[in-house]
């Protein structure tokens, strides 16, 4: 069934994925250094975020996969085959269950990747479970995306599909040709879950938000669950947190864990240090601190963002003939390969607003209570057509900060002259 769950230092070694290296192949030619360069993405070094999925997988798997063993899934099972042929059914599920969990956390951090690493531990693949009342094939994890349009009918035709592609079925096929209805398709999709699926892996949840048909998808998540009881892992980006916080039966279905960037700590620099040990130009450079906070400084933490940098700048050194991999092909990389990401880089202090000045009416005031009423909605009035002015022209002022620095970039022009031309500009040495 699953494999050992492991721990500590044997869970790190096992997730952890470094491609051989040779230094040799820095006398190669160029086209062989450029293609062993894509070895860079290769690289995957888990974190306590990588763990920690890990941990929340297996048990969820192990969860759903002793749930196929309890009696009440015959009784599922006739209600679920009911559904499918259209006749009376019990709406509520009979095994039920929340094991619905979320991952959310920000783009390019490694989540897809640590949970395809994690569920290659967790098991070798599809394997026979055998109980006393019945023997079926079981897949320990399907891996979905959430479709771009929310199509309930999509997901569970898709579910179908990786089903039929890991044993060899062909319920998909059958769904299709029967002209099923969603109604029905859940029941099928339920069905065959019972039989063969341990954990449900949607990715992309994102796609839920801002969609008309995104609570549909999720209610039909939810009801899977409650037919089926398998564990269903929803993964998104935080641009999904607000939706899923606005009803309370979300917030219950969708608790789990969160991630941000990575923190300027042991395990970025290890990460920097790994990386740069994979140098396919002729003249390798040595790491040194200034270059690791150089990098964390341009990535905010963000991994992918960091192997995206080191790749590219060798790629280009190689190209131009610098065969160097130092500050200043770092810099020139950054200016050139990612400059779509610089808007999102860049970091904006939100200030906080200034606090109200209430007006006080006093017993010596002439004024009676009503007139003091309309003073003060007048006044609320004004003060708030003051502040959305401020907030307006702080705004603006951002804008036009940023759009100057980026200007003066793209120009290779100096930032802080450029800035002295719309701003005061106060330069402090370091």
């Amino acid at each position: 069934m699953l494999n050992e769950m492991l721990s500590g230092e044997e869970l790190i070694k096992a997730m952890e994925n470094c491609p051989p290296y040779d230094e040799s192949c820095r006398n190669k030619s160029r086209s062989e250094r450029l293609v062993q360069l894509n070895d860079l993405y290769k690289v995957f070094l888990p974190s306590a975020m990588s763990t920690e999925i890990y941990s929340k997988l297996y048990l969820a798997t192990m969860r759903s996969l002793r749930k196929k063993k309890q009696r009440e899934v015959a009784a599922q099972q006739t209600n679920n085959f009911r559904r499918v042929k259209g006749q009376p059914y019990d709406g509520a599920g009979i095994i039920g269950g929340s094991d619905s969990f979320t991952i959310i956390g920000t783009p390019g951090i490694g989540k897809s990747t640590s949970i395809v690493r994690a569920m290659q531990l967790i098991s070798n693949g599809a394997f026979d479970m055998d109980d006393e009342r019945r023997f079926t094939v079981v897949i320990p994890y399907i891996i979905c995306q959430c479709p771009f349009d929310c199509s309930v009918k999509s997901l569970l035709l898709d579910i179908l599909r990786q089903v039929d592609m890991a044993i060899g079925s062909n319920y998909c096929e059958k769904a299709v040709k029967a002209h099923a209805t969603t109604d029905m398709l859940i029941g099928s999709v339920s069905q065959v879950a019972i039989h063969h699926v341990g954990l449900l892996v949607v990715d992309e949840i994102q796609n839920v938000v801002n969609h008309k048909y995104g609570k549909q998808l999720v209610g039909m998540l939810t009801q899977l669950i409650n037919n089926s009881g398998i564990s269903i892992c929803m993964v998104g980006t935080p641009e999904c947190e607000e939706f899923f916080e606005s009803t309370a039966y979300l917030a219950r279905r969708t608790m789990g864990l969160k991630y941000g960037g990575c923190e300027y700590n042991d395990y970025f620099r290890q990460f920097c240090n790994t990386l740069f040990s994979y140098q396919y130009v002729k003249k390798p450079a040595e790491i040194s601190e200034g270059i690791r906070l150089w990098l964390y400084e341009h990535s905010k933490g963000v991994i992918s963002v960091v192997v995206t940098l080191l790749h590219d700048a060798q790629e280009k050194a190689i190209l131009e003939g610098v065969e160097t991999l130092d500050q200043e092909i770092l810099e020139k990389t950054y200016e050139e390969r990612l400059r779509m990401l610089h808007i999102y880089l860049y970091e904006k202090k939100e200030k906080r607003p200034e606090p109200v000045k209430k007006e006080l009416v006093t017993e010596n005031d002439k004024v009676t209570a009503g007139k003091a009423q309309e003073i003060g909605k007048e006044t609320g009035k004004a003060q708030e057509k003051s502040r959305t002015r401020k907030d307006a022209r702080r705004e603006k002022e951002r804008d036009l900060i940023l759009q100057t620095a980026m200007t003066a970039k793209r120009k290779q022009e100096d930032i802080a002259e450029a800035l002295k031309e719309v701003i005061s500009v106060l330069e402090v040495e370091l």
